[in-house]
């Protein structure tokens, strides 16, 4: 199935294309008029997981979702030793370019969890282009690593298992798919039922061997290379306004989520849903209405 094959459905009045940029051909729907906002999705998903939210933005904005590389419909890069392949400095890259070819200089994102990652790094790397920041259910990276206990290290423990070398991770997920996949919508999401059987339907097409290789190396990008780029950058904040949204009964229990983000930027705003992890799945309605608030308000 390509991108044209997709549930019409799920994103109805959206166009759909497959663009070549940053050397790799990235699958993306787009819609809507008005202010242009980047979604990226979160990890093992697509950009799918925007399905309830984006058509609602698309009313008083221009959205635009990917899918990331390595994930979906778009190419999957052999990695190597460095994991840069998928560092999130390449794959901010790459939104940038797609962006740039839809004709925008200058555009708000917002990312989920993984993407929310490459949203940040996007920020920092490219201020120029980022008006504005949204990051759903994520702390940064250093600082899960950073404040790690017992309690946090079994919640998040694929930062450990995914990152093994290759190819044992990949080898026992690969063994059952369809079970570590529904395992893991099972375990994030606090009411399972509230996930389309559509868009599950998605996410089990296109959880395949190369997409689970570059999970992978997603997450081992941002054990090495990742956190060598954070380091780098310690003493940068981010310029624009941040929106921070989290799940009451995920990272909401373990962390100060504000505080933390607070020491990245100067302009943070956010609160916790009740929900899980799949805010934009779960609560699409509140999510769309935060999310509105912060992108159509002069700052």
């Amino acid at each position: 199935m390509n991108c044209d094959s997709m549930p019409k459905s799920l994103f109805p009045g959206f166009s759909h294309r497959r663009l070549g940029v940053h050397g790799i051909t990235v699958n993306a729907v787009y819609g809507g008029d008005g202010p242009p906002v980047l979604l990226l999705h979160r990890y093992p998903q697509t950009h799918v997981m925007w399905h309830r939210v984006a058509p609602m933005l698309a009313e008083r904005c221009t959205v635009v979702c990917p899918d990331l590389r390595g994930y979906g419909d778009s190419t999957k890069p052999p990695s190597e030793g460095s994991h840069e392949p998928y560092s999130k400095r390449v794959m901010a890259g790459d939104q940038v370019e797609l962006m740039r070819a839809l004709g925008f200089e200058r555009f708000a994102v917002v990312g989920h969890d993984r993407g929310g990652r490459v949203a940040r790094r996007l920020a920092l790397d490219h201020p120029d282009a980022v008006s504005r920041l949204g990051v759903l259910d994520i702390i940064p990276t250093r600082a899960i690593y950073g404040t790690l206990d017992q309690r946090r290290a079994t919640t998040v423990w694929r930062y450990f298992f995914l990152v093994q070398p290759p190819d044992l991770p990949e080898r026992l997920i690969g063994a059952a798919p369809d079970f570590y996949l529904d395992y893991t919508l099972n375990e994030w999401c606090r009411t399972p039922a509230a996930l389309a059987d559509a868009a599950v339907a998605e996410y089990r097409r296109c959880f395949d061997p190369a997409t689970i290789h570059a999970g992978c190396e997603d997450y081992r990008a941002g054990a090495s290379i990742d956190l060598v780029h954070d380091t780098a950058d310690a003493g940068r904040r981010i310029g624009c306004p941040v929106l921070v949204l989290w799940s009451a009964h995920g990272i909401g229990s373990s962390y100060d989520v504000l505080s933390i983000w607070r020491e990245q930027a100067d302009d943070v705003r956010g609160r916790a849903l009740d929900c899980g992890h799949f805010l934009a799945e779960e609560r699409p309605d509140e999510t769309v209405a935060e999310l509105l608030a912060f992108l159509t308000t002069e700052p």
